[in-house]
């Protein structure tokens, strides 16, 4: 009987999820591929009020600029400098990326729009209004290779200004026609969104409806598809990434969750607080910055970020592959 016992107990404790100090471990053989299971939370800073969109500059020796919505403030992070001011006020900024040409983008939520910041600092608006109404309170956004920006259009920032747009859309606006599209307008909450490695899917996620959202690419820009690809159980899906084998990465109740490209949860990354974004980089892009609450936090990776595609290559879905996940 005791044997017995004792097999049960081994076969149930086979079927439950490793763990770590700082991971909960679903997939062991796909997770030995993203991390060291010894792998350290490191917290960068801390003493802020809510801090959110993190990206990294390469340039200048390489930092990360992040931002402190109700602080009205834009962080800039680097190893040497540690924390600065890097634009204050900053319009309630949120979601932050990168153009092709280095510039930062910024999805602002007091301004209802998207600046760009163009490299001698100047800032201006890139977009502001759809169909002559202005827009909500823009999330988060992404550009593509082809310069295209992408971005989450919500209305949880409005606080008590009017919403002028009819519903919560995703858009896509192009800098060269200067043209803005809405790409998805069945979304109740839409906020992070990031396109997989070879730019053929776009991830959205629904805070509203506590999933992520999966869409074709089309060659003409258009979506397909929008198939749920994972539900978040605990919190709301908010900022989400890609590492350069295609795996997601999203900011969830509990931590970091990360999903194979089929949507099969691999692990969780278990936070000290709440996260709301992540951005991969350093010289490596192999560090993963996370912003929760009050801090900025950092963990050490196996795995480099997924980065935009060179755009002479981007026609081209070829590439390498090292790992199961590709």
């Amino acid at each position: 009987m005791r044997t017995l016992l004792l097999i049960a107990v081994a076969a149930l404790a086979s079927l439950l999820p490793a763990r770590s100090q700082y991971f909960v471990i679903h997939d062991t053989t796909e997770f030995d591929f993203i991390a060291d299971r010894s792998s350290r939370i490191a917290q960068l800073a801390t003493g802020m009020q809510f801090v959110e969109g993190p990206v990294w500059v390469s340039r200048d020796g390489g930092f990360l600029l992040f931002s402190d919505i109700p602080a009205n403030e834009l962080k800039k992070w680097s190893v040497g400098d540690e924390l600065a001011t890097f634009r204050q006020p900053s319009n309630n900024a949120n979601g932050n990326c990168l153009d092709r040409q280095g510039r930062l983008i910024t999805a602002e939520h007091a301004g209802r729009r998207l600046s760009i910041t163009e490299l001698d600092g100047t800032v201006r608006t890139l977009v502001d209004r759809y169909n002559g109404k202005r827009l909500n309170s823009p999330n988060d956004v992404v550009v593509k290779s082809d310069g295209s920006v992408w971005f989450t259009d919500p209305d949880y920032g409005l606080a008590k200004a009017p919403k002028e747009q009819e519903g919560n859309m995703v858009f896509r606006f192009d800098p060269e026609k200067q043209e803005l599209h809405p790409v998805a307008t069945d979304f109740e909450r839409p906020n992070g969104l990031c396109f997989s490695p070879d730019e053929k899917r776009l991830f959205i996620a629904d805070s509203g409806k506590q999933h992520i959202r999966v869409f074709e690419v089309q060659p003409d820009a258009r979506l397909s598809g929008g198939d749920v690809f994972c539900r978040i159980e605990n919190g709301v899906p908010d900022g989400i990434r890609c590492d350069a084998t295609g795996r997601l990465y999203c900011a969830a109740g509990d931590g970091i969750h990360i999903y194979g490209p089929c949507g099969a949860l691999i692990a969780k990354l278990i936070m000290p607080e709440t996260p709301a974004n992540l951005a991969f980089g350093g010289k490596d892009h192999q560090t993963l910055f996370v912003t929760a609450r009050t801090s900025l936090y950092a963990v050490r990776l196996a795995v480099k970020g997924a980065r935009m595609r060179d755009a002479s290559t981007a026609a081209s879905s070829s590439t390498a592959r090292t790992d199961p996940a590709r």
